[in-house]
């Protein structure tokens, strides 16, 4: 299962990525020197990833993905999304010199991209970047890629490094402070995450030159609270939120505790009583994991052996009631380091000229999306450059999914048009729907 979390990445989803730097010249031997974008007889791109070891991952810019299990040789075997499921596809790849492969019957090659690495500084602390430019000397629009909450390296996970550049975009990815080859400690301090934003920001400018045209952000999760307000300080040319919020993050924590019960059929009565748990697991948070246990005990004495509380998740609540209380002392100071619990992004938002499109998923459990979707309507009723887009049927990481028996989501794609609308936007600011099955709204939306 593909799992994300705003709050809690590390605790819910435990990645261990294969060390490749992913978009640097090849390695020699073992898998890694097959991570790259390779460009098939029929035109589509197909971008070869690391993933799960001993696993790679393929991913098309219509949202198609697998992960590829070695079969045999140089063949490798693919299951749809992260079903395991197979899905019939097969990829052979030509030797590491090569810079080849084969997808089914479609031959390909090692798209050829202008690689720069970099150290800059942020804050007193170094940090480790790439630029991705296309290869040549035209003037192309530049995305730097901003974090989520995750804690792996930017630089050998993200596929968007390598993706926007086959679409004319140049992208920066850097390891944010604390992961893979960047110094300083871990922090989900928004404003410090912002200051390196716009480092990294300042970086890809110099780097790029004479080639740098539009410039801004792209920002997965976490980072839609980062982006705008790095945007903010210091402004950019254009902002790309994908399944971010308006809301702080305990007010999405709540918000996903309403839906944990709505989506089990309960009504507002339960409701109310499941607002009375998230009022006990904030009081732990907001002491900093200090206090408010007698709270907790409290909600769990009056409502533990009714059958809704154990539904009741959030998205950090879950780890406060799921563990004794000596290890929430000793564990939950480590989890969100920085985190401002009540920022409030709304004042950042509504006085930002830089023109965004947010990309929401309809279906999302993590980041409930319905309260940002109106509080963004609103903004851009009132003149902010605002276009909103939402997927139906689509989940935290703007993936389709299915349902197991047990209830359990399993992620398969993301939907068509999802990779073209951000790169339209990139590119000019101008959006040309049908994206797929995506609404939009706002801003230009006629």
């Amino acid at each position: 299962m593909r799992c994300i979390s705003i709050l809690l990445v590390a605790l819910a989803c435990a990645i261990t990525p294969i060390t490749a730097m992913a978009g640097s010249p090849p390695a020699t031997t073992g898998v890694d020197c097959h991570v790259g974008s390779y460009r098939l007889q029929d035109d589509r791109v197909v971008d070869i990833a690391p993933s799960t070891a001993p696993h790679l991952r393929w991913r098309m810019t219509d949202g198609t993905t697998g992960e590829l299990t070695h079969a045999d040789g140089n063949a490798w075997t693919s299951t749809l999304g992260w079903t395991g499921r197979s899905d019939g596809h097969r990829i052979v790849f030509g030797d590491c010199a090569s810079g080849t492969l084969r997808f089914d019957a479609n031959r390909g090659k090692r798209i050829a991209f202008d690689v720069t690495e970099t150290r800059f500084s942020s804050g007193g602390v170094t940090l480790t970047g790439r630029l991705v430019l296309p290869a040549g000397n035209a003037r192309v629009p530049i995305v730097v890629l901003v974090h989520g909450a995750e804690h792996d390296s930017a630089l050998e996970s993200y596929a968007l490094q390598r993706l926007f550049p086959t679409d004319g975009i140049g992208a920066f990815v850097y390891d944010k402070r604390g992961t893979g080859a960047s110094g300083g400690e871990y922090t989900q301090d928004y404003l410090m995450l912002a200051t390196d934003a716009i480092a990294a920001m300042r970086e890809a400018r110099r780097l790029a030159g004479a080639r740098a045209g539009r410039i801004g952000y792209q920002a997965g999760s976490q980072g839609g609270w980062v982006a705008p307000l790095a945007a903010k300080i210091e402004p950019v040319d254009f902002v790309v939120v994908g399944f971010g919020m308006a809301v702080s993050a305990l007010e999405e924590d709540r918000s996903a505790i309403v839906l944990d019960m709505t989506r089990h059929g309960y009504g507002p009565d339960v409701v109310a009583k499941a607002m009375e748990v998230a009022d006990a697991t904030a009081a732990v948070l907001l002491s900093g994991f200090r206090d408010g246990y007698d709270k907790v005990a409290a909600v769990r004495a009056k409502y533990g052996n009714t059958p809704w509380f154990a539904l009741v998740h959030g998205n950090v609540s879950f780890f406060i009631l799921g563990h004794t209380e000596a290890d929430v002392r000793r564990i939950g100071p480590t989890l969100l380091p920085g985190i401002p619990l009540q920022y409030d992004p709304m004042p950042v938002l509504r006085n930002l000229r830089t023109p965004q499109l947010w990309v929401l998923g309809a279906d999302d459990i993590d980041a409930p999306s319905a309260e940002t979707a109106r509080r963004l309507a609103t903004l851009a009723a009132n003149g902010t450059p605002i276009t909103t887009a939402m997927f139906p049927n689509a989940e935290h990481g703007i993936y389709e999914y299915e349902t197991a028996a047990d209830g359990t989501r399993l992620s398969t794609r993301q939907p068509d048009g999802y990779f073209r609308m951000m790169c339209d936007f990139i590119h000019d600011g101008r959006l040309q729907p049908p994206y797929g099955t995506a609404s939009l709204s706002g801003a230009g939306v006629h």
